[in-house]
């Protein structure tokens, strides 16, 4: 993928940067790591500092001092997250416990009304009241200057029953268009994504990779309720992905949104998804987890207190060349942010060499 600030080979992983900061990091580390590519979100970068101010310093890579490729999604997460996920009390895709439980609903009310024109929501930092649509989106992520922004959607719970999730996803259709429409009157060269919804149900997805795939966006996201994981097998998403790939276009870059554990990437790359996005290998290593080669080790224990091991033998990053898993345990337990970005920076390495071992398979025709 060829954008105004580098060129992006795929598959590729998003790390994501919710307000314009992987938090522990900087801009150096990320670079160091070999990262060249971010996702930001304009949900919180438009409550805080605001797209405009974001604007007048240059936009988000000169205000961030990022010379890489930045993503910026449409704001439509944060529409489920306040309204369904807090009523629902489920996430993009929910465990077999966690269903039935939500089934019950958690008895409390969302942030968010949506009608047509957009979504009316009360601010999560003051409690003010804000309005985000489409067009409103669109011009956010314009402000912004990101490379590759996404049209604004209704991402649905995965309760949510076939009735309502068909008026959604019809929804986001007539969204879809109107962020288009938007975006070329602007005469922008960022690249806009269009997103398929559809939730769990085959009809209704096939129906909106259809829609969404004859408009003309330079790529597609797979958004919205991605079902049921049974011992993290996740097979609905996968099925979603049958349904859905096939009705794309062939050409153009296919994105996972929110999506990005390691047993995730090769299933979905085999069906044709070109791009992920997740905070899981940040969240991880700000809690004291490590990804490695032998599985997930938590630094939090105090046994390894005395391993004079690095994270991951086999990883060559500089954290896992200078420290030693009882430094790294040692510094989880005394609470010291220190341990959460080397552990962050050593999880964001372990991703960029799987993912570049993932494409030299592809090279080799192993996948």
């Amino acid at each position: 993928m060829k954008t105004k600030n580098g060129v992006l080979q795929t598959p590729a992983f998003f790390p994501v940067a919710t307000q314009a900061a992987l938090k522990t990091l900087d801009s150096d580390d990320l670079k160091r790591i070999g990262f060249k590519n971010i996702l930001c979100n304009t949900y919180h970068l438009m409550l805080r500092p605001g797209s405009k101010l974001i604007k007048k310093m240059g936009g988000l890579h000169k205000f961030m001092d990022f010379e890489g490729i930045i993503a910026t999604d449409s704001g439509g997460f944060q529409v489920f997250s306040l309204g369904k996920g807090i009523e629902h009390g489920v996430g993009k895709i929910v465990s077999i416990s966690s269903s039935q439980k939500a089934k019950k609903k958690t008895g409390q009310k969302g942030m968010v009304a949506i009608n047509e024109q957009g979504v009316c929501f009360r601010s999560h930092l003051d409690g003010s009241k804000r309005f985000l649509g489409p067009k409103e989106s669109i011009k956010i992520q314009h402000e912004l200057g990101a490379d590759i922004i996404f049209a604004f959607d209704e991402c649905t719970s995965p309760l949510d029953d076939l009735q309502y999730t068909k008026k959604a996803t019809e929804r986001t259709h007539r969204w879809a268009k109107q962020c288009l429409e938007f975006h070329q009157r602007q005469k922008s060269k960022q690249a806009l994504f269009g997103i398929v919804q559809g939730g769990l149900f085959q009809g209704l997805r096939e129906q909106s990779a259809k829609i969404i795939g004859s408009m003309d966006f330079f790529g597609f996201g797979i958004g919205g309720s991605l079902g049921v994981a049974i011992d993290k097998t996740k097979k609905t998403m996968y099925k979603i992905l049958d349904w859905t790939i096939p009705l794309l276009p062939e050409e153009k870059p296919r994105h996972l949104l929110g999506i990005g554990y390691l047993e995730d990437f090769e299933k979905s790359i085999k069906r044709g998804i070109d791009l992920f996005d997740c905070v899981y290998p940040t969240r991880m290593g700000r809690h004291g987890t490590g990804i490695t080669s032998q599985g997930l080790l938590n630094f939090n224990k105090s046994k390894f207190l005395s391993d004079k091991n690095p994270i991951d033998k086999k990883c060559s990053c500089f954290v896992c060349q200078s420290y030693s898993r009882s430094y790294i345990t040692h510094l989880m337990r005394a609470s010291e942010i220190t341990g959460m970005r080397l552990l962050t920076i050593h999880n964001l390495s372990f991703f960029k060499n799987f993912l570049e071992s993932t494409r030299k398979k592809i090279e080799q025709g192993r996948i």
